[in-house]
């Protein structure tokens, strides 16, 4: 999902309406929500892994330990370094997930403010006020 200049602008130039201001931070709360989730898919995906990862290992330790040959040997090693390198690419999506997690929230947050900022100005602009004038009664 992208991040856009109508859900996440710079400034808040001119107030918005009520409603497109209240859409626009249903937008961000969904976007913070639905990377949260992405997170926790993709730690819950690299969790599941851990098991077989385990058993790879000593499975692959054990082969390399009894290995006869160079060749055995160097071919354990290689698969060691796969598994790690599998290891490494999980642990990275996670790490990227989570951290995109945190930026759309933090944009949100910051959004938020702003929109807050927004809102006060707008309410605390009175205008010209009340202006007295000459009134008649009957004409």
């Amino acid at each position: 999902m992208p991040i856009d200049s109508q859900t996440y602008p710079q400034a808040l130039a001119s107030p918005s309406s009520a409603a497109q201001m209240t859409a626009d931070a249903q937008t961000r709360w969904q976007n913070a929500r639905g990377a949260y989730q992405d997170g926790l898919r993709v730690q819950t995906g690299a969790v599941q892994n851990l098991d077989a990862t385990r058993s790879q290992i000593d499975s692959l330790v054990t082969s390399s330990q009894a290995a006869t040959g160079a060749l055995q040997a160097a071919q354990s090693g290689n698969q060691l370094t796969a598994l790690q390198t599998r290891q490494l690419a999980d642990l990275t999506a996670v790490i990227t997930a989570m951290g995109r997690a945190q930026a759309l929230e933090g944009a949100r947050q910051v959004e938020s403010e702003e929109q807050g900022r927004a809102q006060l100005a707008n309410f605390l602009n009175y205008g010209a006020g009340y202006t007295p004038g000459t009134a008649q009664m009957f004409h």
